[in-house]
């Protein structure tokens, strides 16, 4: 197979998530037509009411009569669902109840008027999202949509129509359906209804026929449907090619780029890219880019820069937001990192003069462009005014013009006093004149600026040129002179304006930079997931100036872990906000669609291809809008850098722990394995010599029944060894053992040790070198014995019988050095550490025998007194065991 024929792994991970989600999800059927009346909701009962027919559980939820009595009757033997009634301007009006719905659980529910907008105080703003809360249920939805409702269309629609469409729906509602239905009519068909009064009563018909109902608009109306619906026909025809594995399909080499803007013809863009993208099956950006002049808009336009970009999103585009000089480069850079083969911008409405003068964004783009097709997209509808507000204090238009005349009176003022104190040159005035305009571009408005230079012109020739106090001018070389100060006053303001715009724009980037810094270096010192909920929630709350509240998951609980301010999210209203958040990790609350109603708004904390590991909770302390463009890319990178975060901690964690289970397991098998082996040995040997001395049958001489006693002496001194061992252990790591450091004589514990393992060393050499001047330690006699017996009885274990073993001590320094050499095989290279670890056993022998704690004993006890311990091999063979302990101190020393 070739390397452009195997599979993408990243592509079977997208199919395999998509055919879960499919195979969790219900299923949607629209029954889709080109205008009421057409026989969408006939269609979806007669349909429910033929699976009702074969055993299927099917409820109504919601279905709009229109007081069309075919479709009444369809109802009937149907299960309906009790309405839900809001109370609203005084109105009583029936909604869809979901609550109702998602606990009855229907096998099939029918909900009408896909489009429909909720009313307020309930949990969604559009009924197709609580249609999609029931596909996430599990349940079946039937459902019906008119095609003029596709938020793409939308401006088509009222073109043709001069009907304003008032309810609205992304495409991607349309594009999720599993199946769709296209209820078709004739134009002819659909106003003979209505002349019948089937679809409408008779006053309102006669009405809808003159206006909306016209041949004209239900043909064009028509069209749109069928071409819609044959594009999603063609698009399940590429998803079931792509899932049969077919080889031959069509690679996807086109790429839509939107630029979008403050001007309300934008959302008209953005139809149209989504219609181009829609039709090429290319994906497609949304951009904005964010130059020195936008950075002036006012309140109003950035409202509507963030109305564009979110309607793109709702219509399926990736949004991008950049900050540039320079329009057109940036445009043009963005377009060919991201291999875009389509570009859509909008035709300004600026005059042919203006766009002569001072040059077109528009035509500049184009001449940039290369291989990039252009789609300019002319307006047909006058532009309001936008808004521009300075970024100064000084924001209105006559504080501008104040500032613009105190300043050019300064500088005449200033200029006046020099002419006349030490015989200022005009040229010098000129400079002082041009340093007011200056001042003035940086603190005033672009109008103030203008003004300025004018009143400097003005006031150049009424003070300084001849003759004075008059605008006359005897020499006409001046005028020139006049010219060069406005357009040198002009120019130089224009650069002044644009350095502080760009210095504002810096100042922005590097307090978001720096706090993205200072937040991931916070994140770094903590690694527990509540530590780092509480860092998040402080930073948010204070860098939004608002109330933060992070709450993460636990099992099937939503727990707070952090909190900045006041505690606002503990109301069960407020939980439950928060619980479908984190049930459906889509964002909810104040300023979005779903449950708008809540004191806040709420975000998910969704790592990456992961479900919702928790939810942040912010309440600002005003009633403005959550967000600015800015400081939504902030928080929205805040809470993905949070989520990663608690995630790599849970995954530490969770590895933590099953390092742990299998430490334990590890342990638990090893102390079955040893304690097996160690105590079973004994026992059957002190149960066959037991036995022995119990059969009257077998005479046994004195002897005999000597070494019969001494065997079971032996192996019962052996198991007393095996669970001293095993108790020491315990205590040490249970921090139960006590010490009683005191001046020990190494000297004596060593003659002691020889003497109580005498037995065992029988037929060994045993050389003791201890000087006789050797200071004493400080220790605890009796953990020192201990150690002692374990160093000798490892070298007894694992030497053969009649080996010499070396018991020797000296004094280095401020310790005292005590070894145990012996002359057996050695420690395996590389495992001189090991040999100090619980359960570890080099030597599997039959006649090297024990459980492995004895050296793990001896490190314990050795560094709970400040010493230490080691192991090393011998030069001609043997290993020797060396620990070393401080110098007692003497009584009164210092």
């Amino acid at each position: 197979m070739s390397n452009d024929q195997r599979p993408n792994p990243d592509e079977l991970l997208a199919e395999q998530t998509q055919a879960d989600r499919r195979q969790q999800s219900g299923r949607l059927k629209v029954f889709f037509g080109a205008a009421p009346g057409v026989g969408k909701t006939y269609a979806m009962l007669e349909e429910a009411r033929a699976r009702a027919e074969e055993g299927v559980d099917v409820v109504v939820g919601y279905a709009e009569p229109h007081i069309r009595t075919e479709t009444e009757k369809l109802l009937i033997g149907l299960d309906l669902l009790k309405s839900r009634l809001v109370e609203y301007r005084g109105r009583t009006l029936k909604e869809f109840d979901l609550d109702a719905a998602l606990a009855r659980k229907p096998s099939l529910l029918c909900v009408d008027e896909l489009a429909h907008t909720n009313a307020p105080g309930l949990r969604h703003e559009k009924r197709w999202q609580d249609v999609f809360e029931l596909l996430d249920a599990g349940i079946n939805v039937y459902t019906t949509l008119n095609v003029q409702h596709l938020e793409s269309v939308k401006d088509i629609v009222e073109r043709i129509t001069g009907v304003e469409v008032r309810e609205t729906l992304p495409d991607e509602v349309l594009d999720r359906a599993d199946e769709i239905e296209l209820i078709d009519t004739t134009p002819d068909e659909l106003t003979k209804r209505l002349v019948e009064g089937k679809v409408y009563r008779p006053d309102i018909a006669e009405r809808a026929i003159r206006q909306f109902f016209n041949k004209g608009n239900l043909t064009a109306l028509r069209e749109m449907a069928l071409r819609r619906t044959a594009e999603r026909v063609d698009a399940q025809m590429q998803e079931h090619r792509q899932r049969a594995k077919v080889r031959q399909t069509w690679a996807a080499s086109e790429r839509v780029l939107v630029c979008v803007g403050p001007s309300p013809h934008s959302a008209k863009l953005v139809r149209s890219a989504r219609r181009l993208a829609s039709g090429l099956r290319a994906p497609w950006v949304a951009l904005f880019i964010d130059t020195p002049r936008t950075t002036q808009l006012g309140k109003a336009a950035r409202e509507r820069i963030e109305a564009h970009l979110h309607l793109a999103e709702q219509l399926g585009a990736e949004t991008v937001t950049l900050s540039g000089e320079d329009f057109a480069a940036t445009v043009i850079d963005y377009a060919r990192d991201r291999n875009v083969t389509k570009l859509v911008i909008g035709k300004p409405d600026t005059p042919r003069w203006r766009d002569r003068l001072f040059g077109s964004p528009v035509e500049e783009v184009i001449r940039q462009s290369g291989d990039i097709d252009v789609y300019v997209i002319r307006n047909t509808e006058p532009a309001p005014a936008i808004s521009v507000a300075s970024r100064t204090p000084n924001r209105g238009s006559w504080i501008g013009y104040a500032i613009a005349a105190a300043v050019t009176l300064a500088s005449v003022s200033v200029g006046l006093v020099l002419r006349h104190t030490i015989a200022l040159s005009e040229a010098n005035v000129l400079m002082l004149l041009i340093l007011g305009v200056v001042a003035t571009a940086w603190w005033s408005t672009r109008r103030g600026t203008f003004v300025a230079c004018v009143l400097s012109v003005l006031a150049f020739n009424f003070f300084f040129v001849e003759p004075v106090y008059t605008l006359h001018v005897h020499d006409s070389a001046y005028l020139i002179t006049f010219a060069v100060l406005l357009v040198t006053g002009l120019v130089i303001s224009s650069l002044v304006r644009t350095t502080r715009v760009q210095a504002e724009l810096f100042r922005r980037r590097q307090l978001a930079t720096q706090a993205l810094l200072d937040f991931g270096q916070e994140l770094g010192e903590v690694d527990d997931p509540n530590a780092i909920a509480q860092v998040a929630a402080t930073r948010i709350g204070k860098t939004m100036n608002c109330n933060c509240t992070v709450m993460l998951t636990h099992g099937d609980a939503l727990r707070t872990a952090g909190q900045h301010g006041a505690a606002f999210a503990e109301d069960p209203k407020e939980q439950a906000v928060a619980r479908w958040v984190a049930d459906h990790s889509e964002q909810a609350g104040t300023g979005t669609a779903t449950l708008p109603n809540a004191a806040g708004l709420y975000l998910p904390l969704v790592p990456a291809d992961r479900g919702a590991i928790g939810v942040v909770a912010m309440r600002l302390s005003t009633n403005s809008s959550p967000f600015a463009s800015d400081d939504r890319r902030l928080v929205e990178a805040m809470i993905r850098q949070t989520a990663t975060t608690v995630e790599r901690a849970k995954l530490v964690e969770n590895s933590r722990e099953a390092w742990q289970r299998v430490q334990q397991e590890s342990l638990r098998n090893t102390l079955l394995s040893a304690v097996s082996h160690d105590l079973r040995t004994p026992l059957t040997a002190i149960t066959g010599s037991a036995s022995a001395l119990c059969d009257t049958s077998v005479g046994l001489n004195a002897l005999a029944k000597h070494e019969l006693a001494m065997n079971i002496l032996s192996e019962s001194r052996r198991m007393e060894r095996v669970i001293a061992n095993l108790l020491e252990i315990t205590r040490i790591e249970a921090g139960e053992s006590t010490l009683k450091i005191q001046p020990v004589d190494v000297g004596e514990i060593v003659e002691s040790v020889v003497h109580r393992l005498g037995p065992r060393l029988t037929g060994r050499e045993v050389r003791i070198a201890i000087p006789s001047a050797l200071p004493s330690v400080a220790a605890d006699p009796t953990s020192l014995d201990q150690v002692l017996s374990n160093l000798l009885e490892n070298a007894i274990d694992h030497t053969p019988s009649g080996s010499p073993i070396e018991i020797a001590a000296e004094t280095e320094g401020e310790t005292v050095k005590v070894s145990v050499r012996d002359r057996g095989s050695g420690i395996p290279e590389g495992s001189e550490h090991r040999v100090f670890e619980k359960f570890v056993r080099l030597s599997d022998t039959s006649d090297r025998r024990g459980m492995g704690l004895g050296l793990a004993i001896c490190k314990a006890m050795i560094e709970a007194q400040d010493g230490t311990i080691r192991a090393t091999n011998r030069e001609g063979g043997g290993a020797e065991f060396s620990f070393s302990l401080p110098v007692a101190r003497k009584v009164g020393a210092e």
